[in-house]
């Protein structure tokens, strides 16, 4: 059963601007900031979005793939109903290619590694790992830089699957949850003042002509 209207929680508004990286005829690239929707929330004062923004201008935008509030990062806009099926047919087949940069707490032993544990949902807007349950999980990791003062490392992610909260709760559950994480950083969510993952990339084929294309944006930490 859905929440009141009174109940839901209103989200702090989003003062940072969306960055368009790429006007295509068949798609955005773009670069969302950290603390901004995909699409509009349940409560009238969570209406400001990624969609909600892109649509002022660009009528026919619409979501094929989403960004949590606090990631940062590339997105791909569809801006046609024909890009918007043929690039959600990608998702689903898994041939589009995404990476994320996070920083996480600890110094991870292993230069590179694959995280492979089923997600559930869990109470409220939590998920958790359950052998029972769970869908099937997977992540790929590498690291990219160890910071031996600060006891943190900064990794390059690869979702094989594409669950919510897979990023946060796969590294939370093997010990190195991200910095800024509010709901699974525990100690952690408190280092850094907005969560540390950001989108880096992303790889898909045209819509139109079936060419490669490619979209990477450094993160702003």
């Amino acid at each position: 059963m859905s929440a009141p209207i009174d109940d839901l929680f209103i989200l702090p508004a989003c003062t940072e601007d969306l960055q368009i990286v790429q006007v295509d005829r068949d798609f955005l690239l773009i670069n969302k900031p950290t603390r901004l929707l995909s699409v509009p929330g349940r409560h009238p004062q969570n209406r400001d979005s990624v969609i909600s923004r892109l649509q002022v201008d660009y009528p026919g935008a619409a979501i094929v793939h989403r960004l949590d509030f606090d990631t940062s990062g590339v997105m791909v806009i569809p801006l046609n109903k024909v890009a918007l099926s043929n690039i959600s047919k990608q998702f689903q087949a898994r041939s589009v290619s995404k990476h994320y940069t996070a920083v996480v707490a600890g110094l991870m032993v292993q230069d590179e590694g694959i995280i492979d544990l089923p997600i559930a949902a869990d109470t409220g807007p939590t998920y958790k790992i359950c052998q029972q349950t769970g869908k099937p999980s997977v992540t790929e990791y590498q690291v990219l830089a160890r910071d031996e003062q600060a006891c943190t490392t900064r990794v390059l992610l690869h979702p094989i699957t594409g669950r919510s909260h897979q990023l946060r709760l796969h590294l939370q559950t093997i010990g190195h949850p991200i910095l800024g994480c509010g709901f699974y950083g525990g100690e952690w969510a408190s280092a850094a003042n907005r969560l540390l993952l950001h989108a880096t990339d992303l790889a898909f084929l045209h819509p139109h002509t079936a060419e490669p294309v490619f979209i990477d944006v450094a993160p702003p930490f």
